[in-house]
């Protein structure tokens, strides 16, 4: 499956839409990692315990996007996004989102 953040695909064109694909996770934070990462924040630097949970978050919502769109047969999925939101204060969303389409060789 070809995935890509442009509209078009080098060499191909786009068939048929098939439709908005999505996947999403929402992560709370750990209490532990969340005193760590206060205590991190009064000297600087970065804050790995963050880091390494919304890596952990955009590769599973990724993940499931592309889950979504091999249940709709799709080739590829274009046009795809991450956005963010917080749901509550100790906990965000993660959402990967793009289009799935049918490919067709061509120009």
């Amino acid at each position: 499956m070809i995935l890509t953040t442009t509209d078009e695909v080098p060499g191909y064109v786009i068939g048929e839409i098939l439709g908005v694909v999505f996947g999403n996770t929402v992560r709370t934070k750990h209490l532990g990692k969340d005193i760590t990462a206060g205590l991190k924040s009064l000297i600087g630097g970065e804050l790995e315990e963050y880091t390494s949970m919304l890596s952990d978050a955009r590769t599973e919502s990724y993940n499931r996007m592309v889950n979504a769109a091999r249940d709709l047969g799709a080739d590829a999925v274009v046009n795809i996004r991450f956005t963010t939101s917080q749901t509550m204060t100790t906990a965000a969303e993660l959402l990967a989102y793009g289009t799935a389409v049918k490919l067709v060789p061509g120009k």
